[in-house]
């Protein structure tokens, strides 16, 4: 066995730099190309961003009224900040919005609660969640009992008609795609064929056609007799239309699943209903976590189409103030603000997501 007479030579010491500096070191200035990629890239968005962040911030007009207010160069955000009740709340009537007010806070609350891990009680903050809040907010939103006004819903509008279709939506659509999913792999030939037609139908046509058939030609096939509000046959369209997106989502995930799981399952005598819950949803929900919430990101996007009935939602709403004489020339404000509301809901949906996966990334 031969013996090393030489000595080992000296390795460089580990960097022991920590924070911003070492973080940069890491991760932008790690070899020469990447470090004339690096400022490369620095320089590009330097030249981009500061002549937007000049417009949006430094040189922009935050207080006023009127248009008069806009002196400056940048940009007029006086005309969101003149408009913002009517972009919350639409056409609520003022002495009735502290009740969306009520729903919104709600909401807000009962998403925090969900999310936070460490809060206690989330099965009966779930249960009430998806149980009691539909029905206090229906009562409180559309009133006519316990004495509220009643507020028809074409006065509906803004930032709360957008956040009320997309969360009926998002909720109504998921369950109804587990079940179309379980039905699309079920072996009775009946119940595979319906779920089959079901999702083909509603995949082969646009949304802006389920709405306007919805909203037009529904009433068509009725009797006289029945009515059936505008904001009701949208949601109905929207949650049909995307559950068909989210059973293809789960059965993604379902088919994922080895048929070992299943049928271990079987061996331990479970039902049909059981071996679902308990088996095999739970690891396919879990490997399409990233498919469900892009589908209810694409789902909250679409919302703006409700615009083709008659409903004003977020972005609608922006529009119609354009239309005002005493603030033409202002689209570009407008349209920004409306950008980064649809952003904000988004990039939070995503980075929940995100959450999501890492916890419940449990390994095989």
């Amino acid at each position: 066995m031969a013996t090393r007479t030489e000595m080992i030579e000296a390795r460089r010491p580990p960097d022991m730099r920590r924070g911003v500096v070492g973080w940069l070191r890491a991760n932008l200035f790690n070899g020469p190309f990447n470090s004339v990629a690096s400022l490369l890239t620095i320089v590009l968005l330097a030249m981009v961003l500061w002549p937007l962040a000049k417009w949006a911030l430094i040189d922009a007009d935050w207080l006023g009224s009127t248009r008069e207010a806009c002196t400056g160069e940048g940009a007029c955000w006086v005309f969101i900040s003149a408009r913002f009740e009517t972009i919350i709340y639409g056409f609520y009537p003022d002495a009735a919005r502290w009740r969306v007010d009520l729903v919104l806070t709600m909401m807000a609350l009962l998403i925090a609660w969900l999310a936070i891990p460490r809060l206690p009680a989330k099965r009966w903050v779930g249960l009430f969640a998806l149980v009691g809040f539909p029905i206090v907010a229906y009562f409180l939103l559309l009133g006519g009992h316990f004495g509220l006004e009643a507020v028809p819903t074409r006065e509906w509008g803004g930032l709360m008609l957008t956040l009320t279709v997309a969360t009926v939506g998002i909720v109504g659509s998921l369950p109804i795609g587990v079940v179309l999913a379980l039905g699309r792999r079920s072996k009775m030939p009946l119940v595979r064929s319906l779920c089959v037609v079901f999702i083909e139908f509603w995949r082969g046509v646009p949304l802006i056609t389920v709405l306007f058939m919805a909203s037009v030609m529904l009433p068509l096939f009725v009797p006289t007799e029945v009515e059936f509000d505008k904001l009701l046959r949208a949601l109905i369209g929207i949650m049909f239309f995307w559950s068909a997106y989210m059973a293809e989502v789960v059965r993604g995930g379902l088919q994922a699943i080895p048929s070992g799981q299943e049928e271990a399952a079987k061996a331990l005598g479970l039902g049909y209903w059981r071996r679902m819950g308990l088996i095999v949803l739970p690891q396919a929900l879990k490997l399409v976590i990233p498919g469900i919430v892009n589908t209810f990101i694409a789902l909250f996007k679409d919302t703006s189409l409700v615009l083709i009935i008659g409903l004003f939602d977020l972005l609608a709403i922006i529009r119609a103030g354009l239309t005002d004489s005493n603030w033409l020339g202002f689209a570009t404000e407008g349209y920004v603000f409306a950008a980064l509301m649809f952003w904000i809901f988004c990039f939070s949906m995503s980075r929940y997501s995100q959450y999501i996966e890492r916890r419940l990334h449990t390994g095989h």
